[in-house]
């Protein structure tokens, strides 16, 4: 018998374990961002590790070695895992496999491929800075076509989104609503928001004024429409799950509103720091509020996609057992955005507003916490691509 594999059943979902990969190069950047001393500069760059390395303690350079490595590893694969979706992802149109999905409630797994475009986008801007030397000496003329990349995939991401509203609304029956019992809706508002963060990066990082509006409408833009999808789709899903319980295979989607909360956490960040540049001003105890009110809602959320998984059986059953679902990689997301947001928590709230001291007892203690989600997503990551895309002579079990 021919070796198969489950991602031989391919499904838009599996644009997820490349997202995943990008995340991950996220969370070892924050090492940098954090820890990296980047005077006159929002964000450390490949002088300002080096700096670092040279005059850095054992410790220091452990660090670096760490986050640099990380890095490159996880932006690769990231890349990788786009290049195989996009090739897989042409070769599904032309099936009648594929007619199918733009038929069904399905049709909106298509918003994963721009949500992993996006964070390509992203993870290559971080693998610049890292790797790139006098990159931000040029960093000014590379804005606009950061935001005109983002702008075709919102594009790409309003397009699919506005198929899928215009076949569901215009005529009454298209939309099962017994299958609508999972956050797997909330997919659109996921893709809306990373282009929305994707352009707020220039409004933070630009001293141009044009450049800063423009970053700063745009995102706005994609923010507000990430948030009324978000409260449609959430009221709508509810609904659902009290009549007909969740989904199995659906279970991880209950998870999604945590990274949306850290995309548009940090996009709002990104815009009050955009706002000096026409005087606006935000203090470091509003930003801590801010940040703690927005992990105090992820925290509610985890616990919500926890039970239920648990009682459900979800982890037994595609995690650590036999069963493979692409939605499984849903998953790494959560993990990945609790890390993210508990780094800045911790230092863009907690330091910068002199409540604990940096790289004290309470700093490590609760950055820990942050890095036990990013080693566990990281083996959560070794897991299902071993699933999903070692060979194996039994028959796989199709990724739904």
């Amino acid at each position: 018998m021919k070796p198969s594999r489950a991602a031989d059943h391919y499904v838009p979902t599996y644009f997820l374990a490349s997202l995943g990969a990008g995340g991950l190069s996220v969370t070892f950047f924050m090492y940098l961002m954090f820890w990296v001393p980047h005077p006159g500069r929002p964000v450390p760059v490949f002088e300002d590790i080096l700096a670092a390395w040279g005059t850095g303690s054992l410790p220091m350079r452990l660090g670096l070695a760490v986050a640099i490595a990380g890095i490159a590893v996880f932006v690769f694969l990231n890349l990788k895992l786009l290049i195989w979706n996009l090739s897989q992802h042409a070769a599904l149109k032309q099936t009648e496999r594929y007619t199918q999905l733009r038929n069904s409630n399905a049709e909106s797994t298509l918003l994963a491929m721009p949500v992993a475009l996006a964070m390509s986008v992203n993870g290559l801007f971080i693998a610049g800075l890292v790797f790139v030397p006098n990159l931000w000496s040029i960093v000014e003329y590379l804005f606009p076509f950061a935001m005109i990349a983002f702008g075709v995939i919102g594009w790409i991401a309003l397009s699919i989104i506005g198929d899928f509203l215009g076949r569901v609304l215009s005529k009454g029956g298209v939309f099962d609503v017994t299958s609508h019992n999972s956050f797997a809706q909330m997919l659109p508002a996921f893709a809306l928001s990373m282009v929305g963060v994707g352009f707020a990066a220039p409004a933070a990082m630009s001293h141009v004024p044009w450049v800063v509006a423009t970053a700063l409408v745009l995102s706005t833009f994609f923010a507000v429409a990430a948030l009324v999808y978000s409260l449609v789709a959430l009221t709508t899903a509810f609904n659902s799950m009290l009549h007909y319980g969740t989904h199995e295979e659906s279970g991880p989607t209950l998870l999604i509103v945590i990274p949306i909360v850290t995309i548009l956490s940090i996009l709002f960040m990104r815009q009050n720091h955009g706002l000096h540049t026409f005087d606006g001003h935000s203090d470091p105890a509003s930003t801590m509020m801010f940040l703690a009110r927005m992990l105090s809602l992820q925290v509610v959320f985890l616990g919500l996609g926890l039970v239920v998984l648990k009682r459900q059986g979800y982890f037994k059953d595609f995690v650590f057992g036999s069963k493979t679902s692409a939605g499984s990689y849903a998953l790494v997301c959560p993990g990945v955005a609790l890390s993210v947001l508990i780094q800045f928590f911790v230092n863009s709230g907690l330091v910068q507003a002199g409540v604990i001291a940096k790289f004290g007892v309470t700093y490590w203690a609760i950055t820990a916490v942050a890095i036990a989600f990013q080693i566990a997503m990281i083996a959560l990551v070794a897991r299902l691509n071993a699933q999903h895309f070692s060979r194996s002579s039994a028959k796989a079990v199709p990724a739904e």
